[in-house]
């Protein structure tokens, strides 16, 4: 979830994961309230940043 969401008996946090059908999930990605879950798609670091070469001038 991008935005809290509250109902009678639930509150969800910004952040947090929110189980629902097919049809409610659509909806609330396309009114940019959450995004889809996709727990093997996280990007990671895998390449150390490159060194440094510039020289000190003086």
């Amino acid at each position: 979830m991008l935005v809290g969401l509250s109902g009678p008996t639930f509150y969800i946090e910004p952040g947090g994961i929110y189980e629902c059908d097919d049809s409610e999930a659509t909806r609330l990605i396309c009114a940019r309230y959450a995004v889809p879950f996709a727990d093997d798609q996280i990007e990671r670091a895998i390449v150390p940043p490159a060194p440094e070469r510039r020289k000190k001038k003086g």
